[in-house]
C-alpha cells in the first residue's frame, strides 16, 4: 500500500466539489441561497449554455467587506454558525462555509461586492487578488467553464437545454419560499423568467400556474409549535409524474421519506390510480427540533420527534383535502343571488327545497353549513335541470354548476359506511387459523401493539420464536391476502403507530360497496331530490371526488359564459 499522505487542498476541494456541485444547478442554488441570507430582494440570474459556459448572479443584499473576500472563497468558513449551538439551532440556509470554496475549485470564480458605508466595490477572482471596482451595491457573483479543470465530470452534463431546466427548476424552488424576494432568469441573453415580489398565493399561481391556484385548497394549521401552510391541488389536478410537488422545511426544500408519506396518506383516500399531488407546502419548526446537517446539499433533513411531525403534517393536509364545501366556499362579495320568495314566483318545485334548506338551518345552526342571511345561496346553489339523466345542472352564485350525480352520491355512500364502521368494527374468528412466518421486528412489533391490534379487529399471538398465529381478522378483511396484510399492518405499526393502519385495505372495500349502493346514471330525479344530493355534497368531508378520484363537480362562472359566448366583445 502507498503511504498515507494528506491530500492537496485543491484535491480536498474538488472532491467536496463533486458532493456539493453536482450540476450548473446545484451553482445556481447554493449561489441563491446566499443572496437570500445576505437580505437580498431583487436577484437576477443570467445563464449561458444552460450554465455550463457562464452563470452570473446579481443581488442587492447586504453585500461582503474587503477584507473578508479571501475568506469568503476558503473551505468551512462562514458567517453564519460560530459554535455547536448555533450549529443546532440555525435558521439561514446556508452555513457550511464551503460551497463557494468548493465551486471556486472547478471553475473560473469571479466576486465582486460592496457593503453599504463603502466608497466603492471590490473584486476577488481565481487569483485570489483582491482589486477596487465598480458597483452599486449588494454582489455579483460569475461562475465560468464549470468543469474545466475536471473534463471527466463535464462528460455526465446533458445539452444546454436540459441543464437550463434544472436551474430553473432550482430558481423556481426558492422563489416559492420567499415570496417577498423579486426574481428574473435570463437564458443566452432571453428573458426566461420573471417574479415580481408580492404575497405567498401570488408566487404561487406564478410558479406553478393559474389554474394550480384555481383547483387548490389554501392549508394553514399550527399545533404543538409547528405550523403548515401552503396550497395543496385537489385530486383532479393530480398528475401523471411528481414533478409538482414541493416541500419546504423552514424555507429549505427538502426530500423527505417521512413528509411524502405523510401527504400520500393524506391523499390515499382521494387519489385516483398511480396518479400524483401537486402541492407547495411550507413547514414551520423550532430549528432546534431538525437537524439540517445531514446531506451535502442541504435536502435531506432529520426530525427529533419524526412520529409527532408525520402525524401532524397528515392530519392537518387530510382536515383541509376532507373539509366540506360548506366550509371552504364562500359567497364573492358584490354577488346576489334570488331569495326564496323570488324562487318561489319562478318555480314552486325548486322553491321548496329553499325553503326546507332555510329551515334545516334554523333548526340546526350548529351543523359545517353556512348561516341562513337573507338571499344567501349555498355552495352548489339549487338544481334547475337534469342532464340526459347524468348530470345535475344548478345555479350557484357564480354561474353554472355540474354534477355527476353517480361520483356525487358515491362518494356520500362511502363516508357513511366508513363512519358506521369507525363506531365498531366488526371482528371475524378465523375458523382455522394462519400461521405466518415473522421476523424479530415483526414478532416485537405484534406484542408491543398487541391492544392496538385488538382495537383494530385482530387476533394475533405468538406462536413460536419465528411465527405468529392469526386468530381473528376485522370482517371486512377476512376474504383479503392474511399473511400480507399483516406484514403490512406490523411495519405500519412498528413505524407510524396504530392511528390509521388498515385504513387502505378496508376503505378499498367500502368504496366497491358505495359504488355499488350509488344511484345509477340515466335514472331521473325531481328537483327535490337533486337539491337533496347538493346539500348532502356540502355536508360531506372529501366530496370534490368520487371514490376513484375523480370530480364529482365543475363551476363555469358567468364570465366563463360570457367568454364562450364572446359577450363584452
Amino acid at each position: 500500500m502507498p503511504a498515507i499522505k494528506p491530500l492537496p487542498d485543491l484535491l480536498i476541494s474538488q472532491i467536496a466539489a463533486g458532493e456539493v456541485v453536482e450540476r450548473p444547478a446545484s451553482v445556481v442554488k447554493e449561489l441563491l441561497e446566499n443572496s437570500i441570507d445576505a437580505g437580498a430582494r431583487n436577484i437576477s440570474v443570467q445563464l449561458l449554455e444552460g450554465g455550463v459556459r457562464q452563470i452570473r448572479i446579481v443581488d442587492d443584499g447586504g453585500g461582503i467587506p474587503k477584507d473578508e473576500l479571501p475568506l469568503a472563497l476558503a473551505r468551512h468558513a462562514t458567517s453564519k454558525i460560530a459554535s455547536l449551538e448555533d450549529l443546532e439551532s440555525v435558521a439561514s440556509l446556508g452555513f457550511r462555509g464551503e460551497a463557494l470554496a468548493s465551486i471556486a475549485a472547478v471553475a473560473r470564480l469571479t466576486l465582486v461586492s460592496r457593503i453599504g458605508e463603502a466608497p466603492h466595490a471590490w473584486r476577488i477572482g481565481p487569483g485570489q487578488e483582491v482589486a477596487p471596482a465598480a458597483l452599486g451595491g449588494g454582489t455579483v457573483i460569475e461562475v465560468d467553464d464549470l468543469y474545466f479543470n475536471t473534463p471527466a465530470r463535464r462528460k455526465f452534463l446533458k445539452s444546454g437545454h436540459t441543464e437550463f431546466a434544472h436551474c430553473e427548476e432550482a430558481l423556481r424552488r426558492i422563489a416559492l419560499a420567499h415570496p417577498d424576494v423579486a426574481f428574473q432568469l435570463q437564458h443566452n441573453g432571453r428573458t426566461a423568467l420573471h417574479l415580481a415580489a408580492g404575497d405567498a398565493a401570488r408566487r404561487v399561481a406564478d410558479v406553478l400556474g393559474a389554474e394550480f391556484a384555481a383547483q387548490s385548497r389554501a392549508i394553514d394549521a399550527a399545533a404543538g409549535g409547528l405550523r403548515l401552510a401552503g396550497h395543496a391541488a385537489l385530486p383532479a389536478y393530480s398528475r401523471a409524474r411528481a414533478d409538482a410537488q414541493y416541500f419546504f422545511v423552514n424555507g429549505r426544500f427538502v426530500r423527505d421519506k417521512l413528509l411524502a408519506h405523510a401527504v400520500r396518506e393524506a391523499y390515499a383516500d382521494i387519489l385516483h390510480g398511480q396518479r400524483h399531488a401537486a402541492y407547495a407546502l411550507f413547514l414551520e419548526i423550532d430549528p432546534r427540533g431538525v437537524d439540517v446537517n445531514v446531506h451535502p446539499a442541504k435536502t435531506e433533513v432529520r426530525f427529533r420527534d419524526g412520529r409527532a411531525v408525520h402525524q401532524f403534517v397528515f392530519h392537518a393536509l387530510q382536515r383541509a383535502l376532507a373539509a366540506p364545501l360548506a366550509q371552504v366556499a364562500a359567497v364573492p362579495a358584490g354577488l346576489t343571488f334570488p331569495t326564496a320568495a323570488a324562487q318561489q314566483q319562478q318555480s314552486l318545485a325548486v322553491a321548496q327545497p329553499v325553503a326546507a334548506y332555510h329551515d334545516f338551518v334554523r333548526q340546526a345552526p350548529s351543523a359545517p353549513m353556512p348561516e341562513a342571511e337573507a338571499g344567501a345561496p349555498p355552495p352548489l346553489g339549487f338544481a334547475v335541470a337534469q342532464l340526459h339523466g347524468v348530470y345535475i345542472l344548478a345555479q350557484n352564485a357564480t354561474g353554472l354548476v355540474l354534477v355527476d350525480m353517480h361520483a356525487a352520491h358515491e362518494r356520500i355512500l362511502y363516508e357513511k359506511l366508513k363512519t358506521a364502521l369507525d363506531a365498531r368494527p366488526a371482528v371475524q374468528p378465523l375458523l382455522v387459523p394462519v400461521v405466518i412466518s415473522a421476523s424479530g421486528e415483526e414478532a416485537a412489533a405484534a406484542e408491543e401493539h398487541a391492544e392496538a391490534l385488538e382495537r383494530l379487529g385482530f387476533e394475533i399471538a405468538a406462536a413460536g420464536p419465528r411465527e405468529l398465529v392469526v386468530r381473528a381478522v376485522p370482517a371486512l378483511l377476512a376474504n383479503g391476502r392474511i399473511p400480507d396484510l399483516v406484514r403490512a399492518l406490523l411495519a405500519d405499526l412498528e413505524k407510524f403507530g396504530a392511528s390509521r393502519v388498515a385504513a387502505e385495505q378496508r376503505n378499498e372495500l367500502l368504496a366497491t360497496m358505495a359504488c355499488h349502493g350509488a344511484v345509477r346514471a340515466h335514472r331521473a330525479l325531481t328537483l327535490p331530490e337533486m337539491n337533496a344530493l347538493l346539500r348532502q355534497m356540502e355536508e360531506t368531508e372529501r366530496a370534490d371526488q368520487c371514490n376513484h378520484g375523480r370530480p364529482t363537480w365543475t363551476q363555469l362562472t358567468m364570465d366563463d359564459l360570457d367568454r364562450l359566448f364572446l359577450r363584452g366583445r
